[in-house]
C-alpha cells in the first residue's frame, strides 16, 4: 500500500488558474491603458442620475494590478510556492476593483469576479497537490 499522497485532476486547474491570470492581467491592463490614454472622464446614467468620474486613478489601478496578476500567473505556472499567496491577494484586489464597476460595466465586472472566485478555489483548495507535484 502506498503512502503517497494522491493526486487529483486539480493541478490542472491550478495551471488553468494561472492562464487566466495571465489573460485577467493583460485585459486589466489594455482597460488600462484605454483609460490612461483615451478621455480623462466616464459617466453612465442611471435611474438614480448621473454617474461621473475621472478615469485616471483608475487607469493606473488597473495597471499595476494587471501587471501584478500576469506576474504572478507566471511564477503559479512555474510552481512558485510563495505565487499562491500572492496570486489570492492580487485576484481579491482585481476583484474588489471590478465590484466597483458594476455601475459602469455590469455584465463585464460579474463575469470577471466569477472567474476571480473559481481562481481562488483552485488555488486554496488544491495548491498544497501542487506544492508536492512540484517538490
Amino acid at each position: 500500500m502506498s503512502t503517497a499522497p494522491q493526486q487529483t485532476g486539480w493541478i490542472g486547474w491550478i495551471g488553468f488558474a494561472a492562464i487566466i491570470l495571465i489573460l485577467n492581467g493583460a485585459f486589466s491592463a489594455l482597460q488600462a491603458f484605454v483609460a490612461l490614454l483615451g478621455s480623462n472622464t466616464y459617466y453612465t446614467v442611471t435611474e438614480e442620475g448621473l454617474f461621473l468620474f475621472d478615469i485616471t486613478g483608475w487607469g493606473w489601478w488597473n495597471l499595476i494590478i494587471g501587471l501584478l496578476l500576469v506576474l504572478t500567473g507566471v511564477a503559479l505556472l512555474s510552481g512558485a510556492t510563495w505565487a499562491r499567496i500572492v496570486a489570492i491577494i492580487v485576484v481579491s484586489l482585481s476583484a474588489l476593483g471590478q465590484l466597483l464597476l458594476i455601475p459602469a460595466q455590469p455584465w463585464w465586472s460579474v463575469i470577471v469576479i466569477g472567474i476571480d472566485v473559481l481562481v481562488i478555489y483552485a488555488i486554496t483548495a488544491h495548491g498544497r497537490e501542487l506544492a508536492q507535484a512540484n517538490g
